[in-house]
């Protein structure tokens, strides 16, 4: 069974020495009827015995069998093990504990991964998995591949740490030292899929065992490491318990020894030790272990674990140690990506790269905020503080007072979710994320100073939901970068069918506690990215999916601003439309910043458009009122955090519409913009069918409506099907909609008794011989969030590329696989052929052949490459350059890199001077 809710664990019989013996006693669960269960094939009833299912779970499962039966072939696995899902998949909607998942697993012989997408294949009619079932399975599949990384790295560490001997004992300290982190991960944390905070523990575990082991277990530089604060007991000593009880305790953490783990692990010692001191501490004290000098028993831990993995009724942990096949890690082979080229020069060592662990991942990403966080303070800067007090009304004392509030309540929430003991490292990440809002503010109004010439900010730095929303933002970047907040269940995370729990913080869970819309928040999202250029790629990317999430879903909910804005705009007489068609042609500019949005909507002040003129989002942070004309009723200006709103809206809308288009209709292309017609009307005069439900319900919606009228034979179902496999999907999305208040169905279901009764006569027009116009095709633009560390082209040259000068915290241990191959001006290169080869490649006509320095071999064919850069693609040869010389080239390289340079060294030298 997967993880339970923490108040809904069953008691377990304390004296089951193994997952297994839960099989074999049957006092501790209803005897299944035999007899009940004649219609029933013998080995399925033997399977439900042996798993100690009861009645009603045997006869669910059944009937689920008798459904996917028929799609066998489809499914393609053995009875036995179908059977097992079935079991699973009952027993999880009924909320039974009959057996665990590894009991399962063994029963059927198949390893986690195998189970989960056998499970998933089960859903052949659409509403054979529920979401509750998909939602255990999703938690269950993250825990698994935190669980296994975790011990990937646990086995890496341990060599480095334990010695070899003669009588293995070095294996049985390991073997215990895993199932006591196993058994405090499960108690300290409420989030047993925490990466970070696994790790840290997992480190707090080795150092306890380390510096109990005997000298002759331990590597020299652990060895050393402990020899400066204590000696190790010996194995006499250990034995000896009279001599253990009359030491002096010890030390609660040996600070030297935590320190050189981390250091090797590329692990923040502070972090560490403060998940020592608050959860790990706690948890050796339940086990009255916090200051004896002995090891722990292992017979006591491993029984005390054993209570923990029966009552969890998930998979056995301490399977991983004995390399079960049912925890078998999936057989991947290591990415080339993370490979350097190899190299065969005699002149110089072959560096090399280890591959990219999930482990390794978070460190590095964590260690490189930290390292860009590190000139930033708690406090607001010299200039930051000189902006508030250039302010009409100061804002410093109720930034300060907001922040305290905010910090005891985002502490309190994180403890709440992560573990009990963890309050403390919410503040942490409180304390960090407040650098960062700090430095984002900060570059935020230098810009619109720039911008304005002006320095007074006091109506932006007044505002309460500015602040907020960049705080919001910066805290989410915080939790992202520690892996703690993210979409595995595609932004379904409150309500809607799933555990409302508080054991997730993925996004929108920060709005949640800062008290704030979706809709406010994604006006600061585009300003904070192009403020922030040290955010690396993948945080970009989780606030642009961030950005989706809300204009798909999170900005609908009832009580969203958007629909008072909405409202102002079709009832209060608004100068244009929500978004007229007639701009959808047209480039998405993004020259509008955080005070644009956040000082409108509707400014005082009125105007006249005409109704083809489509809006601008203003690119003032204060306007002039204009003066009002005469003749008829003046309207109100349009707000520009609504227009930007719709223009993204329209975009990423036609943008799935497509995407879908080509995997059901590219045998009807003229079907895709009357299907985008009806799908746009929806959104611009019906918006109130958005309200509570998604974008993507719509839009399926539309598509079936018009294959409909056009005699398109397309089923609900493979429409549904389809957009299983497109990305960013939930099943929640087609299982569970919105009918009417409070009642939810299938998608099916709304679109007849909702989305059809409200636009009948519209989809009828369709098939008349006089259709409505066609909507125009939005434009659909790069996304306008620039990575700082792509390369970018040289103008004129021939596939010559720089990138952006790396900062020198960017150490060879941080640099990837290929910036470590980058060519940087005034820097020593090595031998002048390397020249001369650069030198041939950029002046050669034939960009047919790979780059290489390595002298003497045959050139392999280069595979042709796009690159989103401005101006024409020249990876396929389409012009050349052979009059340039490397002189040449090297010069436009560097004019143009000091360019890209120049504002950012005028910046550091303003601020070296105050």
């Amino acid at each position: 069974m997967p993880p339970k809710k923490r108040s809904s664990g069953t008691t377990q019989n304390k004296e089951l020495k193994s997952a297994e013996s839960v099989s074999a006693d049957k006092k501790e669960s209803p005897e299944l009827s035999v007899k009940k269960h004649r219609d029933k094939d013998a080995e399925f009833v033997t399977l439900c015995k042996s798993l100690r299912v009861t009645d009603l779970v045997c006869d669910r499962a059944w009937t689920l069998w008798k459904t996917v039966q028929e799609s066998m072939d489809e499914i393609s696995d053995s009875q036995k093990k179908v059977w097992g899902a079935c079991l699973f998949v009952s027993a999880t909607d009924m909320d039974v504990s009959c057996f665990t998942l590894t009991q399962v697993l063994k029963a059927v012989s198949l390893n986690v991964k195998q189970f989960v997408a056998l499970v998933r294949k089960l859903d052949v009619n659409l509403d054979t998995i529920s979401t509750k079932v998909n939602s255990a399975l999703t938690r269950l599949e993250k825990k698994y591949d935190v669980t296994l990384a975790l011990y990937q790295r646990f086995e890496k560490t341990c060599k480095k740490i334990f010695a070899l001997v003669s009588d293995d004992q070095e294996r049985e300290t390991m073997r215990s030292c895993w199932t006591m982190f196993l058994l405090a991960k499960g108690r300290a944390l409420q989030m047993e899929d925490d990466l970070v905070i696994s790790f840290q523990l997992l480190l707090c575990t080795l150092e306890l065992f380390i510096k109990r082991c005997p000298p002759d277990l331990l590597q020299p530089l652990y060895k050393s490491a402990i020899s400066k604060v204590q000696s190790p007991p010996t194995r006499t000593s250990r034995r000896n318990q009279s001599k253990a009880k009359t030491r002096p305790p010890e030390p609660e953490v040996d600070l030297q020894l935590l320190k050189t783990l981390c250091k090797e692990n590329e692990c923040n010692a502070e972090e560490v030790k403060n998940v020592y001191q608050t959860s790990f501490t706690a948890f050796l004290d339940s086990l009255d272990l916090s200051r004896s000098p002995d090891f722990p028993q292992a017979n006591d831990i491993n029984q005390q674990y054993e209570e923990h993995y029966l009552k969890s009724r998930d998979f056995d942990g301490r399977l991983f140690f004995d390399g079960h096949e049912t925890v078998l890690a999936p057989k991947v082979e290591i990415s080339q990506v993370e490979r350097t080229p190899k190299k065969n020069l005699p002149d110089e060592d072959t560096v090399i790269i280890p591959p990219q662990t999930p482990v390794r991942a978070a460190m590095t990403s964590i260690q490189q905020l930290r390292g860009d966080l590190t000139s930033s303070g708690d406090q607001p800067s010299t200039n930051l503080a000189t902006y508030f007090k250039n302010c009409t009304v100061d804002p410093t004392q109720d930034v300060l007072k907001r922040l305290e509030t905010l910090g005891q309540t985002f502490s309190q929430r994180f403890g709440q979710a992560v573990g009990p003991r963890c309050v403390v490292l919410g503040w942490q990440r409180f304390k960090l994320g407040v650098r960062l809002y700090y430095k984002v503010m900060e570059a935020m109004l230098k810009s619109e100073e720039k911008r304005l010439s002006v320095q007074n900010f006091s109506k932006l730095l007044n505002d309460v939901t500015f602040h907020t929303s960049l705080l919001a933002c910066s805290l989410e970047v915080v939790m992202a970068t520690y892996g703690e907040s993210s979409f595995k269940t595609g932004g379904y995370n409150h309500g809607g069918g799933g555990d409302p729990v508080e054991t997730d913080v993925c996004f929108p869970w920060i709005l949640d506690v800062v008290s704030l819309t979706a809709f406010d928040f994604y006006k600061v999202i585009e300003s904070f990215i192009k403020a922030e250029p040290t955010l690396s790629k993948d945080i970009v990317k989780h606030l642009e999916t961030c950005e989706n999430l809300i204009m798909e879903r999170i900005a609908w909910r009832t009580g969203s601003p958007l629909f008072e804005l909405l409202k102002q705009e079709h009832e209060g007489g608004a100068a244009e439309q929500v978004e007229t068609p007639a701009s959808f042609s047209q480039p998405l500019q993004h020259n509008h910043t955080a005070a644009d949005l956040y000082l409108s909507p509707m400014r005082p002040g009125l105007r006249v458009l005409p109704p083809e003129s489509p809006a601008t989002p203003s690119s003032q942070a204060s306007s002039q009122p204009p003066t009002q004309p005469a003749g008829p009723t003046p309207r109100l200006p349009k707000s520009n955090s609504l227009s930007l709103f719709y223009k993204k809206l329209y975009r990423l809308a036609y943008t799935r519409l497509k995407i879908l288009c080509s995997y059901l209709l590219s045998s009807h292309p003229e079907l895709e913009p009357i299907i985008w017609t009806l799908f746009q009307h929806t959104l611009q005069h019906e918006h109130e069918l958005m309200r509570d439900r998604h974008l993507d319900q719509l839009m399926m919606s539309a598509m079936y409506a018009i294959c409909k009228v056009k005699s398109v034979d397309l089923r609900f179902k493979t429409i549904v099907t389809a957009y299983k496999n497109m990305p960013n999907t939930s099943q929640e999305t087609f299982k569970h909609v919105l009918i009417t208040e409070g009642h939810y169905d299938s998608i099916i279901v709304f679109y007849n008794q909702v989305f059809m009764q409200k636009l009948k006569t519209n989809i009828l027009q369709y098939a008349s011989t006089r259709p409505p116009t066609l909507s125009p095709i939005p434009q659909i633009p790069r996304s306008p969030y620039k990575f700082p560390n792509s390369p970018l082209r040289v103008p004129g040259s021939n596939n010559v590329y720089i990138s952006p000068m790396k900062s020198p915290r960017m150490s060879p241990g941080i640099m990837t696989p290929r910036s470590r191959m980058l060519v940087s001006i005034g820097e020593s290169f090595g031998l002048s052929n390397r020249f001369q080869k650069i030198n041939q490649m950029v002046n050669s006509n034939n960009h047919s052949f790979k780059r290489t320095l390595d002298l003497g071999s045959t050139p392999k064919p280069l595979k042709r490459l796009r690159f989103d850069v401005d101006g024409q693609d020249e990876a396929d040869g389409s012009k050349s350059g052979g009059d340039s010389t490397l002189i040449q080239k090297l010069a436009e390289m560097s004019s143009t890199r000091s360019r890209m340079q120049e504002q950012k060294m005028k910046e550091d030298a303003e601020s070296r001077k105050e």
